[in-house]
């Protein structure tokens, strides 16, 4: 699973990085994690408003910071768990 956090490194964004980072960790996932901050890459991403998240290409949320546990569901439901 690739899951990149999309924004350009406002509080925000970190806040949004935090809790993927700990979904991830309270689901036990394994992933490949990155921050895109390049903003010509935003728009090839599907994101419009940010913070965004996109999983394995899907855009997830976006012009919000997701809670952990709302990222817990996203992710679980791509996982099959």
């Amino acid at each position: 699973m690739k899951i990149q956090v999309v924004g350009s490194g406002c509080s925000r964004c970190h806040k949004t990085e935090e809790n993927v980072v700990n979904a991830c960790a309270e689901l036990e996932l394994n992933a490949d994690f990155e921050h895109v901050r390049d903003v010509t890459r935003f728009a090839q991403l599907g994101i419009m408003f940010t913070p965004g998240v996109v999983v394995d290409g899907e855009v997830v949320f976006s012009g919000r910071i997701p809670s952990v546990e709302e990222i817990k569901t996203a992710l679980s439901q791509r996982a099959g768990r």
